[in-house]
C-alpha cells in the first residue's frame, strides 16, 4: 500500500476544459511544460510504483492572485469520479471575509478531508490571528492541515512566510491539530526535525524539490541532511510519502526511497501508516 499525500491535480483531464483557466494555473503555479493527463495515463503511472491513494490539494489565491489554482469544487468532482483513489482536501484564502464559511462548507457538504494552506503564496504568517478561525474549524471537525513549508517555487511567493519556525506557535497553541509542514521544509531540514521531535502533532512529507537526481536527493535527505538513524529513532510516525505532482512523478520518488536503508516498520509508516494516522487521528 502506498499513499501519496501531496498531489496538485492541475492537469487532471476532467478539470482541464477551460483554456484560460489552464493558462492561469500554469502561470500562477509555475508549471508550463506539462498538459492535461488522462486517468488511463495517470493510473498507469500509479501501477508502476504500487500507488493506491493520493491526497488532492487545491489552492485558493483569491486575494493574492485573483483566482484558484484548483477549486474545492473541482477536487470534489475528481473525488466523486474515483472515491476509492482520491482523498480530497479543501483550500481557503485566509484573507477572504467568508473564509470560515467556505471551509465549513467544504467539510460539512463537500466531504473534503482536510485543509491545504500555502502561507508563501497566500501571504500570511501561520500564527497570524487571521488563520485562527480556520484552525478552530479543523479542530472542531477533526481534520488535519497541510501547509506549504520551506522553499516556495511559485512565482511571486515569499519564502519568509513559510520558514518552519514560523509554525511553532501554531503547534504550541493547537496541540490537537494534526499539521503537516510539507516538503521537509527544505532547505531547513534540521529545523523541521527539531519541530517533529518537540511537537508530536507535526508531520512532514517527502515532496521536496530535488536539485540532484531523486535517488541522490532522497539519500542526501535521509542520511546526510539528518543523521541516518534519526527518522527511525526519533520520528518514525511523522513522515509521509509525498511526490509534489505534477512537478515530480511519484514512481520516480518511490524508486528513490526504496533505495534508502530503513527498517520495515519505518518504511511501512512512511509509505502508508503515517498518512492514515494523519488523516484519521489515532492509530494508522
Amino acid at each position: 500500500m502506498l499513499i501519496d499525500m501531496h498531489i496538485h491535480p492541475i492537469f487532471y483531464e476532467p478539470i482541464c476544459g477551460d483554456a484560460e483557466e489552464l493558462a492561469f494555473r500554469g502561470d500562477t503555479f509555475g508549471v508550463w511544460k506539462q498538459g492535461p493527463m488522462s486517468f488511463d495515463e495517470l493510473f498507469a503511472e500509479w501501477d508502476i510504483c504500487g500507488l493506491t491513494q493520493a491526497a488532492l490539494l487545491p489552492l485558493d489565491l483569491t486575494t493574492s492572485a485573483g483566482g484558484w489554482v484548483v477549486t474545492n469544487e473541482q477536487v470534489e468532482q475528481l473525488c466523486r469520479l474515483h472515491p476509492d483513489k482520491f482523498i480530497g482536501f479543501a483550500s481557503v484564502d485566509p484573507h477572504r471575509p467568508d473564509a470560515p464559511e467556505v471551509l465549513e462548507r467544504a467539510f460539512r457538504e463537500q466531504g473534503l478531508r482536510g485543509l491545504k494552506l500555502d502561507p508563501a503564496s497566500q501571504r500570511f504568517y501561520p500564527a497570524d490571528p487571521i488563520a485562527e478561525p480556520l484552525y478552530r474549524l479543523c479542530e472542531e471537525y477533526g481534520r488535519p492541515v497541510i501547509f506549504h513549508a520551506g522553499l516556495s517555487w511559485e512565482p511571486g511567493a515569499l519564502t519568509k512566510y513559510s520558514h518552519p519556525l514560523a509554525f511553532e506557535e501554531v503547534a504550541l497553541h493547537h496541540p490537537a491539530l494534526r499539521m503537516c509542514l510539507a516538503h521537509f521544509a527544505w532547505p531547513w531540514v534540521r529545523e523541521m526535525v527539531m519541530l517533529m521531535i518537540k511537537y508530536p502533532n507535526i508531520y512532514t512529507d517527502t515532496a521536496l524539490l530535488y536539485v540532484d537526481s531523486p535517488e541522490e536527493q532522497m539519500m542526501e535527505l535521509f542520511t546526510r541532511d539528518m543523521g541516518p538513524m534519526w527518522f527511525e529513532r526519533c520520528f518514525p510516525r511523522q513522515v509521509m510519502f509525498g511526490s509534489n505532482g505534477p512537478r515530480f512523478r511519484a514512481f520516480k520518488l518511490k524508486r528513490a526511497l526504496d533505495k534508502v536503508p530503513m527498517r520495515d516498520y519505518a518504511r511501512e509508516g512512511l509509505y502508508h501508516q503515517n498518512a492514515l494516522r494523519f488523516l484519521n487521528g489515532g492509530e494508522g
